[in-house]
C-alpha cells in the first residue's frame, strides 16, 4: 500500500481495512471530514478485535481484578501483585495464533519476543517463560509440521535471549486442525518502587524511539489477527512478523539500565500496530497529545511511506517518554548497547496524534476515540446448551486394564512432552528449581528463600461441552497445581481464545467462560490481573473449540519446603485427599478408548476447592508431605503412574471402592482431588488432621519395588509404563 494523502478513501477501501459501514461513519463523525489514507489504517488497527478487544471488553470488565496482593491490574502492558519484602511479580500472557499458524518458527518466536517486552517494559527482568500451545489432530498433515515450527521458535528465541521456558501444556485436537493456539507468558520480578507505567505526561517532553528499525514486515498484523481463515490466509507471510532475540537481549539489558536512572516519564513497547498502538495508548492513557516527525523514525527500508511505519511490526522496538534535557545522557546508553535512539517527536497539550512527514501533515486524530473510547459492542450472544451428563453404565470397562492404562498413558492427549521441553533451556539463571514435568514450574526469587509457582492451564473439551463449567476449571486447574506444589496462588492472567464472535453461539460460550472464570476467581480469592483476548480463530467457518488458557502465579515464602510429584522413598503411604464418584463426562477415557467425545464435564464445588488447596498447603508448609500431585487428565490412576514414573519407583496399591464402577473409579475425572504421599510415621497424624479439617481422606497402598500394581487390576513395571509413556511424541516428530 503506497502513501498518498489524496487517496480516495471508498467503501471497498474500507473494508480491505476491516472496517464496518457503522464504523466508517463514526470516523468521519470523529474527524469531521474524510479520513487520510494513514489515518485509516490507524483507525483500522487501533479498532480490530486484536487492539480494541471492542467484542469482549463489555464482558471482561465483569471479572474480579483487585485482592490483597494486587499492585496494578488490567489496563496496563502487565499485571503486578506484591510478593512481599518490596518486591513485585510482574505477568501476562498473550497470543500470535494466526502468525504462528503461517509461519510457525516467526510466529511463535515473535510471541515470545512480544510478550517478554510486555514485562520489562514495566522495568520487570523477566525471569522465567511458559505457554499454551494447541495443535490439530496428530493425523493431520499440517500437525507435524506446526508442532516442530512453534516449539523450535519458542525455543530459539527464549534460549537466546537467556530466559528460561519452565513449562506449559500443548493439546491435540481436530477442532485446531486449521488454527493452532500459540499462547505464550511471562513473569518478571521487580523492586516495588521501580514500576514504570505507560501513561505520557509533561507537555513539551520528548517522545523517543529506541530499539531496532522500522521495516515493512508485520503489516496490518492486528488487523489479520482479527479475521477468520479462508485458504488465502497462508499468503499472508508478509503481515508475520521477524524476531532478533539477540537485538531483544541488548534492548532489555538497555531498558532495565535506563531504568536504574530517573530519566524516564513513560515507557511501552512497540507490540501489535506497532508505534501507532504504542503512542496511541500513552498519548490516551495520559490525557495528552503528540506530535511527530517521521523522517526521524529510524528505518531500514528505503521509500518506507507514514502508513507503512505507523502500521508496521517489526519487532525489538520501544517509545519512551524522557525527561526534558535527559536526551544525550539516555542516548549514551543505547549507543553502547548498539541499538537505535531517536527524538521522534514531542508532547502536546492537543489530545490529538499529529504525523507530518516531509514537512506535510499526513494525520491529525484525536486520540481518545482511538485508544480509550473506541467502539465496544453488545454482540448478541445465545447460552449454550451444557451436555446432558454421561451415565457410566453407557461406558464400557476395559477387558484388561493393564492395556487401557499403557494405551491411556501412550496417547497423544496424556504421553510424555519431553520431546518439547528439551528442547527449551529451562536452567538458565540458575534459578528454575522445579523443572517441565510437574504440576507447576517452580522459580527463587534470587538471592532470597521465596519462589515463584507458575502453571499454564485449560481443558477445552470441558468448555465445549459446558462453557460455565470449562471456565471454572481453567482457573481450578492452576491453582491446585500451585498447591500442589506448597505454593499460594495469588493471581491469574489469561488468554482467551475464541471462535468468531459475530456468531451468537461463539459469543455465548466467551460470555459463558467468563461467568465460570468470575465465579471461580472470587471464590478462590485468585484475581485476574492481565490478559489477551484472541477473537477469529476460525477457518472457513469453523471455530476452535472455546479455549480461555490461564496462567497462574503464586508464592512459596520458603522454596525449601516446595514438593514435587515425585515420592521421595520406599515405605511412604500414598493417600487420596478428595472423593471419587467416578465422572467420565468429557474425558480422555472415553475419548482415547471409545473415540468419543460425550457428556457434561466433572462438576466443581468451589469451596471445596479451596478447602482442600489450603489443607494440602498447610501441610506441606509442615513438611508432613513428601509428594503431592493433582489428580486431572485420565484420573487416578494416570496420575499415580505419573508420580511412579518420575521417582522410577513402584508402588503397592489397593482401590478400596465399594460404590463406583471401577473402571469409572481408576480413570473418572472428578475434581477437587489430591494424592499425596507422606513418611510413614506421618500418616496417622496427617488423617487425623484432615478429620479435623473435614477432609475426605483414604490410603492407597505404599510406595515399593519397581512395578506398579493395583490389586486385582493392573501389575507392570514402572519401566514399562515409562517406556510407553516417552514413545509417542518421539516417534511421532520422528
Amino acid at each position: 500500500m503506497t502513501w498518498n494523502n489524496n487517496v480516495e478513501i471508498t467503501g471497498a477501501l474500507v473494508k480491505e481495512h476491516g472496517l464496518s459501514d457503522d464504523e466508517s461513519a463514526l470516523i468521519y463523525e470523529i474527524l469531521g471530514r474524510a479520513p487520510t489514507l494513514t489515518e485509516l489504517g490507524i483507525f483500522s488497527v487501533m479498532w480490530s478485535e486484536h487492539c480494541s478487544y471492542k467484542s469482549s471488553k463489555l464482558h471482561l470488565k465483569t471479572l474480579p481484578t483487585t485482592g490483597d496482593h494486587v499492585i496494578h491490574g488490567p489496563g496496563e502492558n502487565a499485571g503486578v501483585i506484591d510478593i512481599g519484602d518490596g518486591q513485585a511479580a510482574i505477568f501476562k500472557m498473550e497470543s500470535h495464533n494466526h502468525p504462528s499458524y503461517i509461519e510457525p518458527y516467526q510466529g511463535a518466536a515473535t510471541g515470545v519476543g512480544g510478550i517478554l517486552r510486555d514485562v520489562f517494559t514495566m522495568g520487570a527482568r523477566p525471569v522465567a517463560n511458559m505457554n499454551a500451545l494447541r495443535f490439530g489432530e496428530a493425523s493431520h498433515p499440517k500437525t507435524r509440521h506446526l508442532l516442530s515450527g512453534v516449539v523450535e521458535g519458542i525455543g530459539g528465541y527464549g534460549n537466546c535471549v537467556g530466559v528460561p521456558t519452565v513449562g506449559g501444556e500443548t493439546n491435540f485436537h481436530s477442532s485446531y486442525n486449521g488454527n493452532i493456539l500459540v499462547n505464550a507468558m511471562t513473569v518478571g520480578l521487580a523492586d516495588q518502587d521501580k514500576i514504570f507505567l505507560s501513561a505520557a505526561s509533561g507537555i513539551g517532553n520528548p517522545v523517543v524511539y529506541v530499539g531496532s528499525k522500522t521495516g515493512r514486515d508485520g503489516i496490518h498484523g492486528a488487523t489479520m489477527a482479527s479475521a477468520e481463515f479462508t485458504e488465502e490466509s497462508e499468503d499472508k507471510r508478509p503481515t508475520v512478523q521477524v524476531g532478533d532475540p539477540f537485538t531483544e537481549k541488548l534492548l532489555i539489558e538497555a531498558c532495565l539500565e535506563l531504568m536504574s536512572t530517573d530519566m524516564i516519564v513513560a515507557i511501552q513497547d512497540m507490540g501489535a500496530a506497532g508505534l501507532t498502538s504504542s503512542s496511541v495508548e500513552m498519548a490516551s492513557g495520559g490525557g495528552v497529545g503528540f506530535d511527530f516527525n517521521l523522517d526521524m523514525v529510524p528505518q531500514r527500508e528505503e521509500g518506507m511511506t507514514p502508513y507503512e511505519m505507523m502500521l508496521s511490526e517489526s519487532q525489538e522496538r520501544m517509545l519512551i517518554i524522557l525527561k526534558p534535557g535527559r536526551e544525550a545522557d539516555a542516548k549514551k546508553i543505547f549507543d553502547k548497547w548498539d541499538l537505535d535512539f531517536a527524538v521522534i517527536g514531542i508532547i502536546t497539550d492537543t489530545g490529538k496524534l499529529t504525523l507530518s512527514f516531509k514537512g506535510e501533515i499526513v494525520a491529525d486524530i484525536p486520540t481518545q476515540p482511538l485508544a480509550d473510547n473506541s467502539p465496544e459492542y453488545d454482540r448478541p450472544w445465545v447460552q449454550p446448551v451444557p451436555k446432558d451428563e454421561l451415565l457410566t453404565s453407557g461406558v464400557a470397562a476395559p477387558d484388561d486394564y493393564n492395556e487401557a492404562l499403557l494405551k491411556m498413558i501412550g496417547s497423544e492427549h496424556l504421553c510424555s512432552r519431553s520431546w518439547i521441553w528439551q528442547q527449551y533451556d529451562s536452567q538458565v539463571m540458575a534459578d528454575t528449581i522445579q523443572m517441565p514435568g510437574g504440576d507447576a514450574a517452580v522459580v527463587r526469587v534470587h538471592g532470597t528463600d521465596k519462589a515463584l509457582a507458575i502453571s499454564t492451564d485449560c481443558s477445552p473439551r470441558y468448555c465445549f461441552a459446558d462453557p460455565v463449567t470449562g471456565g471454572m476449571h481453567a482457573v481450578v486447574e492452576t491453582y491446585r497445581n500451585i498447591s500442589a506444589v506448597g505454593a499460594e496462588p495469588l493471581a491469574i492472567t489469561d488468554c482467551l481464545n475464541f471462535g468468531n464472535p459475530e456468531r451468537p453461539e461463539i459469543m455465548g460460550q466467551f460470555v459463558g467462560c467468563i461467568q465460570g472464570m468470575k465465579k471461580a476467581c472470587e471464590v478462590l480469592e485468585y484475581p485476574v490481573v492481565s490478559g489477551n483476548v484472541s477473537l477469529y480463530n476460525e477457518t472457513n467457518g469453523t471455530g476452535i473449540h472455546p479455549t480461555p488458557a490461564i496462567g497462574g502465579v503464586g508464592l512459596l515464602k520458603d522454596s525449601s519446603k516446595m514438593v514435587t510429584i515425585s515420592p521421595q522413598a520406599e515405605g511412604e503411604v500414598i493417600m487420596l485427599i478428595g472423593e471419587t464418584k467416578g465422572h467420565l463426562g468429557a474425558s480422555i477415557y472415553i475419548d482415547v478408548m471409545e473415540g468419543r467425545e460425550e457428556g457434561a464435564p466433572p462438576a466443581i464445588d468451589l469451596e471445596l476447592e479451596k478447602k482442600h488447596g489450603e489443607f494440602v498447603r498447610s501441610q506441606i508448609d509442615k513438611s508432613n508431605i513428601a509428594a503431592c500431585h493433582d489428580v486431572s487428565d485420565g484420573g487416578l490412576i494416570i496420575a499415580l503412574s505419573e508420580m511412579a514414573m518420575t521417582s522410577g519407583l513402584g508402588m503397592n496399591l489397593r482401590f478400596n471402592n465399594q460404590k463406583v464402577p471401577m473402571h469409572a473409579y481408576v480413570f473418572g475425572e472428578d475434581q477437587g482431588r489430591y494424592i499425596i504421599s507422606v513418611k510413614p510415621e506421618n500418616a496417622d497424624m496427617l488423617k487425623a488432621a484432615a478429620k479435623d479439617a473435614n477432609v475426605v481422606i483414604e490410603n492407597l497402598g505404599t510406595v515399593t519395588g519397581k512395578n506398579f500394581i493395583v490389586a486385582g487390576l493392573v501389575d507392570l513395571s514402572v519401566e514399562k509404563i515409562k517406556e510407553c509413556h516417552g514413545k509417542w511424541m518421539s516417534d511421532y516428530m520422528a
